[in-house]
């Protein structure tokens, strides 16, 4: 059964209050999110297998820790997940970047696929899906699912802020999926967005209304 972290360490929970509050503009919002990311990225791979080499340093040869091979795929739902690739990748520089492109139909708030690209030895990473916002979870299952149908076995999913009724439809529908989240929220509001929340997290990111 896949679980639920929220990360609630001081620097994540800083830097997502800014992120929420509407006078953050896109730079600043922009920053923020990639550095959360990154941070994320810290926890969310915790548990890569290391192996230990022999090196020298100036002083001694000595016996250390290195990640062992386990190759990894970072996963952007397109087009807000995209702001968290680059603060992943900058501690995980060998990964492999997939896209999956997905639209909420306005009227049925249902995922639409539209654009799929992937590594072509994904059943061999651990891959990391990535979007700001785990609302209603439809995208996310979708892009799970996506992935799954290609030969992914090891799935994490990481996302800044998620309400109750996505994560509950991740676990649902994805039980073997840990979901990795800076905050879970008070519920999504008629619309299908998360309430507090931060607004529509593409938008921000890109200026766009």
């Amino acid at each position: 059964m896949g679980n639920v972290f929220v990360l609630d360490h001081p620097l994540i929970q800083h830097k997502l209050t800014h992120i929420r509050k509407t006078e953050t503009g896109t730079k600043e919002f922009r920053e923020l999110v990639d550095e959360v990311a990154g941070l994320m990225a810290y926890e969310i791979t915790r548990d890569l297998p290391v192996m230990e080499v022999e090196i020298e340093t100036p002083v001694a040869k000595t016996k250390s820790n290195v990640l062992s091979g386990r190759k990894v795929g970072i996963i952007p739902i397109l087009r807000a997940g995209l702001g968290m690739v680059d603060g992943v990748l900058r501690h995980i520089p060998t990964a492999k970047v997939g896209h999956v492109g997905l639209y909420r139909d306005p009227e049925t708030l249902k995922p639409v696929e539209y654009y799929i690209k992937m590594p072509n030895d994904i059943e061999e990473r651990e891959l990391i899906v990535v979007d700001p916002m785990l609302a209603t979870g439809g995208s996310a299952e979708d892009a799970i699912t996506s992935l799954k149908k290609r030969g992914a076995k090891n799935i994490k999913l990481m996302c800044l802020i998620a309400a109750p009724e996505g994560v509950e439809q991740i676990k649902q529908a994805h039980p073997d999926v840990d979901i990795y989240l800076a905050a879970i929220d008070e519920k999504l509001n008629e619309k299908g967005y998360i309430v507090p929340g931060l607004g529509d997290a593409g938008d921000r990111l890109y200026g766009t209304k």
